[in-house]
């Protein structure tokens, strides 16, 4: 029985060690980073599988770090044998935490008579693949998901101004029916959020329109089929209720 007992200390003091030495190492590489890299703000440093490697969420993008801030690796980190990607995963967790702060009442939303999944649509106006996608609004809408969009105007002044006349119109969503279709709407102003659009898109890691954004984070670039995305979501939910079980 003693002998159990002084495994178990020994164990618990090792643990405690461990812990400490990694919190030292998390408190190196801040200090580091405010010297090499003051313009950044860092957001969270955890540690990895892999000694001395730190991934740091920074100014909104994950990279990895050794706990002097000496080397940077700018890439996913994937481990192999179990296929889990540890950068997206991170950059899953973002894309909610900027969603949520952009708010729902900051959207353009529509919404089924029964909701079953919500994705959330970073587009531009006059994006051909963004007006395909948008054609197909009733399939989605049909299937139960409910379409959030967030604008990211890419072609200037006038895609800009035509975003913001579609916010500031006493219809959005009319609007925005219009504005896909190729009507020229007469220009509106008023407070809005489209600033702030074009600053979430970028954080969320979007290059290009339409991007779309799961309810776990997960984003997929491009345009993708209504029924197709339809058909896959429902996949997800049965797979995911019956790992629940």
């Amino acid at each position: 029985m003693n002998n159990m007992l002084r495994t178990f200390a020994l164990a618990l003091t090792v643990a405690a060690a461990t812990q400490v030495s990694a919190n030292e190492d998390v408190d190196e590489l801040k200090n580091a980073l405010a010297k090499r890299l003051p313009q950044y703000e860092v957001s969270r440093i955890d540690s990895t599988p892999i000694e001395g490697l730190y991934q740091v969420i920074l100014s909104g993008q994950v990279i990895y770090m050794t706990k002097d801030a000496r080397y940077m690796l700018d890439g996913n980190l994937v481990d192999l044998s179990t296929k889990k990607n540890y950068s997206e995963d991170a950059m899953s967790e973002i894309r909610l935490s900027q969603l949520e702060q952009l708010g729902e009442e900051n959207m353009v939303v529509y919404t089924p008579e029964t909701v079953k999944h919500t994705i959330t649509v970073v587009t531009d106006i006059d994006c051909p693949y963004c007006r395909r996608l948008h054609s197909e609004m009733d399939q989605y809408l049909d299937g139960g998901i409910k379409v959030r969009y967030v604008f990211m105007p890419l072609k200037g002044k006038g895609d800009y101004q035509t975003t913001v006349t579609v916010w500031c119109s006493e219809d959005k969503n009319e609007a925005l029916d219009m504005a896909k279709a190729g009507t020229e709407l007469q220009a509106k102003d008023c407070d809005n959020p489209i600033d702030q659009h074009l600053k979430v898109s970028r954080s969320l890691g979007v290059r290009g329109t339409p991007a779309i954004i799961l309810q776990d984070g997960s984003m997929l670039p491009g345009y993708i089929p209504a029924k197709k995305l339809v058909t896959e979501l429902n996949r997800m939910n049965v797979s995911t209720a019956k790992n629940d079980s």
